[in-house]
């Protein structure tokens, strides 16, 4: 009888009290694991520190272009400004780091070799002079309440996951241009600026920057604007607008933009009508409509170095910000400072 009892004891706690045991240490188990995961999220949101030992250049002198005051400011914190100046926040987290290495690039090229530009200062906050800047209390009062602290937040990790990275060619910094976007196409520098150009900086193609709100622009002015604002810069300038060939564009750059074009009695660069009638970019068709000269512009910027657009767009198809860079600047080497 009583091992009768001992069997239905031993039964009983097989089928009830063993599976209680187990079920509660893999809840433990589960539990675990989704700590960790709301652990993972938390983490993401969260910035990353700055870590990289700069030996040299730690901070800069900033020349404030408006107010003509020299700030000194440690070189990420310009970076953080530089960068969410330069480039939406909405943009592909590598393509802001491809962004933060090149403006970081750009900033240490300035610094080399343009010492005494701007006098006691390395370099300006005017995107026309250097590269833009923005305070970090300026670019939160543009942003949408909801979206200011993951925007900077983004930005911040974008300039701290590529500390102390530059981009060199034969073992120093290269001049890292870059502009908004290319049209599809970059551009040469000798075709922008003539001299010899740099050997990194070639013409190379991008597909997707048609999907940009900047790749095409259009501009009208009538005949009589059109004469005015050539004769300001050449004096001697007279067209004949009955006649068929009054402008023609004779020569297109590698990089699709007008290279030389003949307008009435001169022949002037795409680069210069550009400067003239303020357009974005080089790479136009000019059409003549009764009293009306149309130009239909592709593209935003110079078009040499990286396009900012470009560089979107390849992050969008997987790209990480040293593809991108490798991609816009040829046979470099990414290496810390």
């Amino acid at each position: 009888m009583r091992k009768i009892f001992l069997y239905l004891l031993i039964f009983i706690c097989i089928c009830f009290v063993l599976p209680v045991i187990f079920t509660s240490r893999f809840s433990e188990k589960v539990n675990v694991k989704v700590n960790l995961s709301e652990e993972k999220i938390q983490n993401a949101n969260e910035t990353t520190e700055s870590t990289y030992d700069y030996k040299k250049y730690k901070e800069i002198k900033l020349l404030h272009k408006k107010s003509k005051k020299i700030e000194t400011i440690k070189l990420d914190e310009y970076l953080y400004g530089v960068v969410s100046a330069e480039m939406p926040a909405s943009f592909e987290n590598e393509a802001l780091k491809a962004q933060a290495t090149v403006a970081r690039t750009y900033t240490l090229y300035k610094i080399v070799n343009n010492s005494k530009k701007h006098d006691k200062a390395d370099i300006c906050d005017d995107s026309s002079c250097c590269q833009a800047w923005i305070s970090k209390d300026e670019r939160l009062k543009k942003w949408n309440e909801k979206e200011r602290e993951g925007n900077w937040n983004k930005i911040v990790n974008a300039v701290n996951n590529t500390q102390g990275k530059i981009i060199t060619y034969n073992g120093k910094p290269i001049n890292a241009f870059f502009h908004a976007n290319s049209g599809g196409a970059t551009e040469a520098p000798i075709n922008v600026w003539g001299g010899s150009g740099y050997p990194y900086l070639q013409s190379v193609t991008t597909s997707g920057e048609n999907a940009y709100s900047g790749y095409k622009s259009e501009l009208k002015v009538t005949k009589d604007e059109f004469k005015e604002k050539i004769k300001k810069v050449h004096s001697d300038f007279e067209i004949d607008f009955n006649k068929k060939d009054c402008i023609k564009i004779e020569e297109y750059t590698e990089g699709n933009r007008v290279k030389n074009i003949k307008i009435g009695n001169l022949n002037l660069s795409g680069v210069e009508i550009r400067n003239i009638f303020s357009l974005r970019s080089a790479n136009f068709k000019v059409t003549i409509d009764k009293n009306e000269i149309k130009f239909e512009v592709v593209g935003y910027g110079h078009g040499v170095g990286m396009s900012q657009t470009g560089a979107d767009s390849l992050a969008k198809e997987g790209k990480n910000y040293k593809d991108i860079i490798n991609h816009y600047y040829k046979n470099v080497k990414i290496e810390d400072m």
